[in-house]
């Protein structure tokens, strides 16, 4: 099976003329005025996200807000954003490739006469630049931003990457491909698999990496070792969508495992502005289950007590829109009527090899999964 390129493959010069399209509508229209300039958006708030039915992810509503200049509360954002635009502006027009954390070191300084600074943290600048995304209609991966990239790929698969063509299945023992920030940047030559398999946990897929599973099963292995990050989103929505691969994520048995399939799948609200890039509808939750601790009969020494967090959680997830299934609600319930959870390493105490050799195979054969 082979693939394409992504769809970043223009240049980053129609970013830099939005840039100026932005400022010369929210700054210096104003100005010329005598208006006090603001930015306008859509608001990234929880009360503003909502389900798109036809695409089945997370969308922005219509909902929008102003970051005004002559606002006491508002001016300090509204110069964060002045900033942080026009060094995004620089880095485009000089060809740099900046981190996020470049951006925040470049933004942050104090203000002459005074003992204010720009940027206290990153967080600050981060949350900007999600803001210009918003508004310019642009990835920070388009923008050229670059981030610590947590997702590892393995598998019968062949990429190129720039001028370098790499062979996932030849990464050394135990050994994984980490794709460049901008996962749109790659072009699938050759993929010889028949699903994707998404591992929330790095440990786990290291052990079914070293059990060679990827090449027993002819199958994609991936993990952001915990919450995924936007390469890991992007590169398993491509795989599905430009591959037709069917992609199965594997988590432990409890609610924060259930979070991170629905982010995989539907996308998160802090990134809803993304989420049609990012979310991948058609991935399936193959697992762990709170049914299965009980249905594998688990020994009780390997289910751990549920804290008040988990609790906490679960609560929150039945009240998602995206958690009201039958499926959903039953296995949610039965987590809180009993309070207990698993890991998957604990499938190991029915025996070593459990996971791959017996569990996975069957969840994948049944054809059962949880949506």
């Amino acid at each position: 099976m082979s693939g394409q390129a992504g769809q970043s493959s223009r240049g980053r010069d129609w970013i830099a003329d939005k840039i100026v399209q932005l400022f010369e509508k929210s700054v210096l229209k104003s100005l010329r005025a005598e208006k006090a300039p603001h930015f306008e958006m859509l608001a990234r708030t929880r009360d503003n996200v909502y389900v798109d039915q036809e695409l089945q992810v997370i969308r922005l509503g219509d909902k929008k807000v102003r970051r005004r200049l002559n606002d006491v509360e508002e001016a300090k954002t509204f110069m964060r954003t002045v900033l942080i635009a026009a060094i995004i502006y620089e880095a485009i027009k000089h060809n740099k490739y900046p981190t996020i954390r470049d951006v925040f070191y470049d933004a942050k300084h104090t203000i002459p006469g005074t003992d204010i600074d720009t940027v206290n943290e990153q967080s600050e600048s981060d949350a900007i630049i999600e803001d210009l995304e918003v508004m310019l209609g642009a990835s920070r991966e388009e923008m050229g931003l670059q981030t610590d990239v947590k997702c590892k790929v393995v598998g019968l698969m062949r990429v190129r990457s720039g001028r370098d063509v790499i062979d996932c299945s030849r990464q050394g023992e135990g050994g994984a491909y980490t794709p460049p920030s901008n996962v749109d940047r790659l072009e699938f030559l050759e993929v010889d698999a028949e699903y994707v398999l998404v591992v929330e946990k790095d440990a786990v897929f290291n052990t079914l990496n070293m059990e060679r599973y990827w090449e027993k099963n002819k199958c994609v292995l991936v993990t952001a070792g915990g919450q995924p990050d936007r390469p890991a989103r992007r590169l398993v929505k491509r795989l599905n969508e430009e591959l037709g691969l069917p992609v199965y994520v594997l988590t432990d048995a409890d609610p924060y495992g259930f979070y991170i399939y629905s982010v995989y799948r539907i996308g998160s609200i802090t990134l809803s502005h993304e989420s049609v890039r990012l979310a991948c509808p058609r991935a399936r939750f193959i697992g762990v289950t709170v049914s299965d601790i009980y249905e594998y009969e688990l020994p009780k020494n390997v289910i751990i007590k549920a804290k008040e967090a988990d609790v906490k959680r679960a609560k929150e997830l039945k009240g998602y829109p995206w958690f009201q299934s039958p499926a959903w609600q039953g296995e949610l319930d039965l987590f809180l009527e009993r309070r207990e959870k698993a890991e998957i390493e604990a499938l190991s105490s029915k025996s070593l090899g459990f996971l791959e050799d017996r569990y996975l195979p069957e969840k994948i054969r049944s054809g059962h999964f949880i949506v």
